[in-house]
C-alpha cells in the first residue's frame, strides 16, 4: 500500500507543481491587481467566476486525452496513442473556440448579475481579454493532457514555472505602466495572461513535434492523424461527463460568488480571497487525482481490478492525510493569508473569517476530487455526474442561499452550504469506488 502511494505520489508531484505555477499565476494577478484598490480585484473576481464554468467545462474535455492516451499506453499500442493524440487535439481546440467566443462576444452578461455597477464596468476590458486566452491554455492543457498519460509529467510542469516570471514581467509592466508602458491596470493583468499562455502552448506543442521523446507518436502520423467520428464519440464519452462533473463543483463556487457579490464589493473581494486560497490547495489534490487516475486507467486497460483497488485506496489514504494538514494551516494562518491580496480592514476580517470555513472543508474537497478521478480511471463517469450534481446544486447551493439570506448569514452561509454539498459529493463517490471494485473482484476470488 505504502509503495503504491509513493508510486502515485512520484508521479503526481511534476503534475502538481505544475498545477501550483498555473494557480500562482492567478493569485499573483489578484495580489498585483488588488494593490490599486478593491474594487479592481472584486472585477477580476467577477471575470473570473463568470468564466469559470465554461473554462473548466473546456479542462474537462481534455481530460478524455489523458484517459484515452494513458488506456492505449497501458497496452503498448503507440499507433492508437498517436491516434488519440490528434483527435483529441482537433476536438479540444473546436471546445476552446467555442468558449472563447461565447465569453467575449457574451460580455454584456456582466452588467446583468446584480453586481456593483463599477466593478461591472472596469470588469468588462478584462473579460474580453481573459475569454481569448481560453484558446492558447485549452491547447496547453490538450497536449499536457497527451504527455501525462504517458506518464511524462516533468515537460508541462518545467513550462508553467517558466510561464511565472514571465506573467509577473508582463504584469508589472502593463498594470502598473512601468518602463514607458501604458497604465493598464486590470486590463493589463488580462495582456500578461493572453501573452503568457500562447507563449506556453507554443511552447510545448514545440517539444512535443520535435523531441526524441515524442517521435515515436509523431512518425505513424500520416497513418493515424485522421478524424473518425467512433474515436470522438470514445472522447466524448469520457469528455462530456467529465466537463460536467467539474463544471458542476467549479459552477457551485461560481454561483455562490455571484451571489454574495450581490452583497456588496467587500464581500465579493473577501470571497474572492478566501476562495483563491482554498483552490491553490486544491490544486495539490488535483494532481494527485490525475495521477491516480492515470495509474488507474493504465491497469484498467490491463484488466487488473486488484492493481486498481490498491491504488485507489492508497491514493484516498494520502488525500485524507493532506486535507488534514491543509485545515490545520487555514485555521492557523487565517488572520495573515489576506493581507497579501488587500489592505482594507474590512475585506481582511471578512476574509480572515471565511478562510475559517474554508479549512473545515479541506477534507472533503481532497478526498471527492480524487475519488471522481479514480472512478473516471476506470470510464465510470455516468452515475458520478449524478451523485455530484445531486450533492451541489440539490443540496449545496439551495442551502446555502437559505442559509445566506433567510436566516442573515450572509456570505458564511453560502459557505456552509458549500461545506455541506463536497462533504456528500466525498462520501458519494467514495462509497461509488470501492463498489465498483468490490464487484469486479469479487468473480476472481
Amino acid at each position: 500500500m505504502k509503495n503504491e502511494a509513493s508510486q502515485t505520489i512520484r508521479l503526481a508531484l511534476p503534475i502538481i507543481i505544475g498545477e501550483l505555477a498555473q494557480m500562482a499565476l492567478h493569485l499573483i494577478d489578484s495580489a498585483m491587481v488588488g494593490a490599486i484598490s478593491y474594487k479592481q480585484l472584486a472585477a477580476a473576481a467577477l471575470v473570473i467566476n463568470t468564466m469559470n464554468i465554461p473554462f473548466v467545462i473546456g479542462i474537462g474535455m481534455t481530460i478524455s486525452v489523458s484517459q484515452m492516451v494513458s488506456m492505449a499506453h497501458g497496452r503498448r499500442d503507440s499507433q492508437l496513442v498517436s491516434h488519440y493524440l490528434f483527435n483529441g487535439f482537433i476536438l479540444c481546440a473546436l471546445t476552446a473556440l467555442a468558449i472563447s467566443f461565447t465569453l467575449v462576444f457574451g460580455k454584456d452578461i456582466l452588467h446583468h448579475l446584480g453586481q456593483d455597477p463599477e466593478v461591472a464596468e472596469l470588469a468588462m476590458p478584462f473579460m474580453r481579454l481573459m475569454g481569448l486566452s481560453i484558446i492558447p491554455m485549452l491547447l496547453f492543457m490538450t497536449l499536457k493532457q497527451f504527455a501525462d498519460g504517458l506518464e511524462y509529467t516533468r515537460t508541462a510542469m518545467i513550462l508553467s514555472l517558466a510561464g511565472m516570471p514571465l506573467n509577473i514581467l508582463l504584469n508589472w509592466l502593463l498594470i502598473y505602466g512601468n518602463w514607458g508602458f501604458p497604465r493598464l491596470e486590470l486590463a493589463g493583468a488580462g495582456w500578461a495572461t493572453l501573452i503568457t499562455r500562447t507563449c506556453m502552448f507554443l511552447a510545448l506543442l514545440l517539444v512535443i513535434l520535435r523531441h526524441k521523446t515524442f517521435s515515436k507518436y509523431i512518425a505513424v502520423s500520416r497513418s493515424q492523424w485522421k478524424l473518425k467520428m467512433t474515436t470522438i464519440k470514445e472522447l466524448l464519452h469520457i469528455g462530456v461527463p467529465s466537463s460536467l462533473q467539474i463544471g458542476m463543483e467549479a459552477g457551485a463556487f461560481a454561483v455562490s460568488g455571484i451571489i454574495i457579490g450581490t452583497l456588496g464589493a467587500v464581500a465579493q473581494a473577501s470571497h474572492q480571497i478566501a476562495l483563491s486560497c482554498a483552490s491553490f490547495t486544491f490544486m495539490v489534490s488535483m494532481g494527485l487525482a490525475q495521477a491516480g487516475s492515470i495509474r488507474v486507467s493504465n491497469a484498467f486497460g490491463r484488466n487488473d481490478w486488484g492493481k486498481i483497488f490498491v491504488i485507489g485506496k492508497s491514493t484516498i489514504i494520502t488525500a485524507l492525510g493532506y486535507g488534514i494538514v491543509c485545515a490545520i494551516g487555514f485555521a492557523v494562518f487565517r488572520n495573515y493569508l489576506p493581507i497579501a491580496f488587500n489592505n482594507n480592514t474590512m475585506v481582511v476580517e471578512m476574509a480572515a473569517l471565511l478562510l475559517l470555513f474554508a479549512a473545515v472543508f479541506q477534507i472533503s474537497d481532497s478526498t471527492q476530487a480524487i475519488s471522481a478521478g479514480l472512478l473516471r480511471g476506470i470510464k465510470d463517469v455516468k452515475t458520478p455526474t449524478i451523485l455530484i450534481g445531486i450533492a451541489y446544486w440539490v443540496v449545496g447551493i439551495p442551502f446555502g442561499y437559505l442559509l445566506a439570506f433567510h436566516f442573515n448569514m450572509g456570505a458564511p452561509g453560502m459557505w456552509l452550504g458549500l461545506i455541506m454539498g463536497l462533504t456528500l459529493a466525498s462520501v458519494f463517490l467514495i462509497t461509488r469506488f470501492f463498489k465498483m471494485t468490490k464487484t469486479n473482484t469479487q468473480p476472481n476470488k
